[in-house]
């Protein structure tokens, strides 16, 4: 007698970690972009890569479409399958395996957490620099499917810069490493390929990560001005100058005050209308003579309040502010849509004036917090998923923000991805040429489509469907 697929799940893993009553299956139907939702036909938590391989395996000789999840922390709807699918959550598999404090490098599982790589490493005088708002529960798999960031990233880039090798099963169970490192490294560069292509290639199950050392001085400054465009107006004069601040991020009022109200309260001035925080690192001889530079900078364009953190608590207190923040904007609506668009750091002030038009014409409040230094923009709707209204609402001011960061001579994405929330808008950034070689290559790695389809690229209308528990829209 035939096993089941389900029979054959439980008994690679365990009957405990395949979960398929609704109750346990509700936590799994959206990541953190709640506007997208679909429920699966199971989840298995293997424990380690030979798990995930024998689970591939049965999946793909039923024909049955699956995707690979971390924390659900993804803001753009990537990790959901469509009806009768089954997603594999890593979240069992977060040991980390090696650091090589020498060769700094990290070799760990895909359900680490971004965080507790650095944890790890500093007291080898080594840390992960790619530090997402959410790397406190984000894990590293996740990061790199997304290409995450993070504050950091401009100076120290994303996820891209920093993988050096990984350990893959594709779409029919088979196993590669593909690798960069001098000893190893493949003539096409696929852990390249890999990183944010938005686990539609292959499923990570080892990383190889590269580890930086801490940096010999620290110093941050906060400075508060009565609008948005002021800090975009110094954040443009800073890069302008030829400075290479390691971090330079602004909040908006209604963010602060969110924060200030909040667990992550840190003292930011509710009066401004943005704070600024300007982060420099590196030899203390650079900083000496790159700091006054930068103070000056900001100065010029007229502070309310100016800060330099102090000392390591100081500097603490307004980093817990500004990754904080997005947790702290649950406070003003039941659900929360976070954009992610990119724009020329010179085109910044335009983004943000039209943001404030797409706010207004909503009446809903949005709050906003972003990478100034990598113009990458980060607008919070505040809204109520159970009023279809206001639903309809926020995906179209969405669109709308997107279509503008276009226009500008930006992109639809900077770290979030492409998921579901941005699939239709792709044709306005790619010709259908370009879209089409996107697909064959995918095809090559993925040429049934089981893995994580309709994610990143362009879904026929009914296939979209499947995902959404809000109706599209005509002009879309």
């Amino acid at each position: 007698m035939q096993t089941s697929w389900q029979q054959q799940l439980r008994s690679i893993v365990g009957a405990n970690f395949v979960l398929e009553d609704a109750a346990a299956l509700l936590a799994y139907e959206s990541d953190a972009l709640t506007l997208f939702r679909c429920q699966p036909a199971a989840v298995v938590l293997p424990q380690n890569a030979e798990e995930v391989q024998a689970v591939v395996r049965v999946l793909h000789r039923f024909q049955i479409p699956f995707t690979a999840r971390g924390a659900g922390t993804g803001l753009s709807g990537g990790v959901l399958v469509p009806k009768g699918g089954v997603i594999l959550c890593l979240s069992r598999m977060r040991r980390i395996l090696s650091i090589d404090a020498e060769k700094r490098r990290a070799t760990v599982e895909p359900g680490v957490v971004n965080l507790h790589l650095s944890q790890q490493a500093e007291a080898l005088g080594l840390r992960y620099a790619p530090d997402p708002a959410s790397q406190t529960v984000s894990t590293l798999g996740g990061n790199l499917a997304e290409n995450a960031g993070g504050p950091m990233c401009f100076l120290h880039g994303t996820t891209t810069h920093h993988l050096l090798a990984v350990d893959v099963v594709l779409p029919d169970g088979s196993r590669e490493f593909w690798s960069s490192l001098p000893e190893q490294a493949d003539d096409l560069d696929l852990r390249g390929f890999l990183c944010g292509s938005e686990g539609s290639l292959a499923i990570a199950v080892g990383l190889v990560l590269r580890l930086i050392p801490l940096p010999e001085q620290v110093i941050t400054v906060l400075a508060a001005y009565d609008s948005v465009p002021q800090a975009c107006s110094a954040v443009s004069a800073i890069v302008a100058a030829g400075l290479r601040p390691v971090a330079l991020e602004v909040m908006d009022q209604k963010a602060i005050c969110a924060v200030e109200d909040s667990v992550y309260r840190a003292g930011l001035p509710r009066d401004a209308g943005a704070v600024l925080i300007a982060e420099m690192e590196g030899p203390e001889a650079l900083l000496q003579r790159e700091t006054p530079r930068l103070e000056e900078l900001l100065q010029k364009f007229q502070p309310l309040h100016f800060e330099r953190a102090e000392s390591a608590e100081q500097r603490r207190l307004i980093w817990k502010g500004r990754k904080g923040a997005g947790g702290a904007l649950g406070q003003l609506a039941p659900d929360s849509y976070v954009m992610d668009g990119v724009v020329p750091r010179s085109r910044l002030a335009e983004i943000m004036a039209y943001v404030e038009e797409v706010e207004a014409s909503t009446g809903l409040p949005v709050a906003n917090l972003f990478h100034a230094g990598d113009g990458n923009i980060h607008p919070h709707f505040a809204y109520d998923a159970r009023d279809p209204e206001q639903c309809r609402i926020v995906e179209e001011a969405g669109a709308r923000i997107l279509r503008r960061c276009l226009d500008l001579g930006g992109s639809l994405s900077g770290e979030h991805g492409i998921g579901l929330e941005k699939q239709h808008l792709l044709r306005e950034q790619f010709t259908a040429s370009e879209l089409a070689l996107m697909q064959r290559l995918r095809a090559v790695f993925n040429p049934q489509n089981l893995l994580n389809p309709g994610k990143g690229l362009p879904m026929p209308r009914g296939c979209a469907e499947a995902f959404h528990r809000h109706r599209r829209y005509a002009h879309e």
